[in-house]
């Protein structure tokens, strides 16, 4: 590619391609259709001017002109809509031009016309469509037609419809080299600034489709950044959401024109949004998402505001889950001792109790109160049991097994309890073989089904899920009650945190100790409108 002196890139534009040369031809029978008219305006105004009288020959012959040009225009638009543009059409265009314009000069005197100006229009015309060449060989093609009319006039082979002045040698002579001196100036001239012209409109192109590409660039940043982002204008409305924004907030595909970004992002834009960088928990179609994100104003000009945040859910539930699991180690390994150490007093506080009891002729009410004891000891002594299967639970041994089986199996277990016979039960199960310690999990969901079937109570429902996704299965128990407050959800997994009346609080920790082991996780969501579900997520593979 040639280069100027200063080492930037020069363009050199080539002849226009289809669609720039139809733009070009469409324009110029524009033009010719404007030009026809005002000519049959002038025509009709001068017949009007006159006193009544039939129509001259020059006149007849003017209208005749006029309606052909009408007709080739309209042949011409009708070619240009359904034909093949190329070369030749640009070339049949301006052969027509000067056949106009020959026809025009002929009709109003020839040497004494004034219309001579339309051949350099034709050049011109043809300078547009056909750059410099083309305007050169229009020019000398016009200076051609135009010399053979006057030769034609003033040997009489041709006689012009209107009077004119005699054409003497040196005045054939003057009008020939003058107009076509004007033609091939005129042709060199526009042809010179029809290529600068293209040129400009190369670098023009240029410089549009890169700003094309860069605003598609652009574009394309902002929808498929992984970062949720939202711009609204001065008032707080929303003016775009990126694809991640959306995913994060559940939003629908199209947000009304009048969305609030406090309807999106509650708080986002109160007190603390000078603040650049913050935490935000909002509600969505999802449940609850924690947000980390960075407030930036756009300016003063625009009075906007751009708020960029991630989803940080996950990762709260993760160092939630991290900090669970510190606890329940640091509580597990002081409860493994602790356990140990009662249990041996607990074993002979009971043995003495019994040999208290074998004893011949013991008051009565010392044997009441030696069963009382041997009952509170065995219940203390279950306790403990528990505690320590919480603290050291075994590690699990794992087999492929048909998991829907393993849950069917224990909720028809557990249909004979009580708390389960008011209660109806939805099974949704996939066809599942995972390796999991099938006693484990049973345990699992006994805990899991027992406290829903509490909490559904009478007429109420449960739900147990079962499916794969990805590499994952979920497995979910559902509850209509959804009777678990906000804030116990936090502390549901701690060990010896129990909102029911009796309970030790040990249950969901040790169910959530045999999900770790089995390298899953599990998760709670509760509302009273939505119901309380745990979601165990465990690997389908080990």
């Amino acid at each position: 590619m040639p280069s100027s002196s200063d080492g930037s890139i020069a363009f050199v534009s080539p002849l226009p391609g289809a669609d720039g040369l139809r733009t070009r031809l469409v324009w110029l029978t524009v033009f010719r259709t404007v030009a026809v008219s005002l000519s049959l305006v002038a025509v009709a105004a001068r017949i009007l001017t006159q006193p009544l009288q039939e129509p001259s020959r020059a006149d007849k012959l003017s209208f005749s002109v006029i309606g052909l040009v009408y007709l080739f225009t309209l042949v011409y638009g009708l070619m240009l809509r359904r034909g093949r543009v190329d070369r030749m059409a640009a070339v049949a265009q301006v052969v027509g031009d000067l056949l106009i314009a020959s026809a025009l000069v002929f009709l109003t005197g020839v040497g004494d016309s004034p219309f001579t100006f339309t051949y350099l229009l034709a050049v011109i015309g043809a300078s547009i469509l056909l750059e410099r060449r083309g305007a050169l060989m229009a020019a000398a093609a016009g200076g051609v037609a135009y010399g053979s009319l006057l030769v034609a006039v003033k040997f009489g082979w041709l006689v012009p419809p209107m009077s004119i002045s005699s054409l003497s040698r040196h005045r054939t002579v003057f009008l020939l080299v003058s107009n076509l001196l004007a033609f091939f100036l005129i042709a060199a001239l526009a042809g010179y600034l029809s290529r600068q012209l293209s040129a400009a409109g190369g670098r023009l192109s240029q410089r549009e489709e890169d700003l094309k590409k860069l605003g598609e660039l652009q574009q394309q940043i902002l929808t498929y950044m992984p970062s949720g982002l939202i711009t609204c204008n001065g008032a707080g409305l929303v003016t775009f959401v990126n694809r991640a924004a959306s995913a994060i907030l559940a939003l629908d595909e199209r947000l009304p024109a009048s969305t609030h970004l406090e309807s999106l992002l509650p708080g986002v834009l109160g007190p603390e949004v000078r603040q650049r960088r913050r935490e935000l928990t909002v509600p969505t179609k999802a449940g609850l998402r924690t947000l980390g994100l960075t407030v930036t104003s756009l300016g003063a000009n625009s009075g906007g505001t751009l708020v960029v945040f991630q989803d940080l859910t996950e990762l709260r539930r993760a160092e939630d889950d991290l900090r669970r699991a510190d606890r329940l180690a640091a509580l597990g390994t002081l409860a493994a001792q602790l356990a140990h150490e009662i249990r041996n007093p607990l074993a002979a506080m009971r043995g003495s109790a019994q040999l208290l009891v074998q004893e011949p002729g013991a008051d009565p009410t010392s044997t009441k109160l030696v069963e009382i004891l041997l009952r509170e000891s065995d219940r203390l002594s279950k306790l403990v049991e528990d505690f320590l299967r919480f603290a050291r639970p075994p590690p699990p041994v794992k087999q492929v097994l048909a998991l829907e089986t393993l849950v069917k199996e224990t909720v028809e277990l557990l249909r004979e309890d009580p708390l389960a016979r008011s209660v109806a039960v939805e099974l949704e199960l996939a066809s599942l073989q995972v390796p999991v310690d099938a006693d484990q999990l049973r345990q699992v969901l006994i805990n899991l089904l027992r406290n829903a079937f509490q909490a559904a109570g009478s007429m109420g429902k449960v739900r147990v899920g079962l499916r794969a996704e990805e590499e994952q299965v979920l497995l979910s128990i559902w509850d209509s009650a959804g009777s678990i407050p906000a804030a116990d959800l936090r502390r549901i997994f701690e060990p010896f945190f129990s909102t029911r009346e009796g309970g030790t609080g040990l249950g969901l920790s040790t169910a959530y100790s045999i999900v770790r082991a089995h390298g899953g996780t599990i998760r709670v969501s509760s509302s009273p409108g939505e119901g309380t579900e745990f979601m165990i997520q465990l690997p389908l593979r080990s």
